[in-house]
């Protein structure tokens, strides 16, 4: 069994989608990146990649890539999973929270999770997302950016 973290932040701008779990947030700004810059799931890959201790994403998605430019980030989600698969592991649970001041996102959670399930081959039972705000504190707070953090469990096949 392996344990894994990630963590992950963007800036809020305009002129750019805000996608968060392979969801489409209507909101009147994005987050700014060289893929679709999905915090949620740039966390979620990290903590899946750090389990294994097979580095970040950046090392495995860099954003110097032209490849890389705007992707969804649900491809390069299903592409970790199935690393971990090849590595004789599978994943046991994932548990991440989005840390932003707006737009709720609780209308959007469950379709988050069935997205992150889907692209890992996984059932949503052991998919958690959960969102909170920083009561209008620190960067996210001031709605400059948002942030996700993820952990998840790995266990040998």
């Amino acid at each position: 069994m392996r344990i894994g973290i990630g963590y992950d932040v963007h800036k809020l701008v305009e002129n750019r989608l805000l996608i968060l779990g392979g969801v489409n947030i209507p909101y009147d700004k994005g987050l700014l990146g060289h893929s679709d810059a999905d915090v949620l799931l740039h966390a979620i890959m990290d903590s899946l990649l750090g389990s294994l201790s097979l580095g970040d994403i950046g090392k495995h998605f860099p954003d110097t890539d032209p490849c890389y430019k705007n992707i969804s980030s649900l491809v390069l989600l299903k592409k970790v999973g199935e690393l971990i698969n090849s590595k004789g592991y599978m994943i046991e649970n994932i548990d991440s929270i989005i840390i932003a001041q707006s737009p709720k996102l609780s209308p959007f959670i469950d379709d988050m999770k069935k997205n992150i399930a889907e692209s890992l081959k996984i059932d949503t039972y052991k998919v958690s997302v959960k969102a909170t705000t920083e009561e209008g504190l620190g960067f996210t707070g001031k709605k400059e950016g948002i942030s996700s953090q993820s952990v998840c469990l790995v266990e040998k096949i």
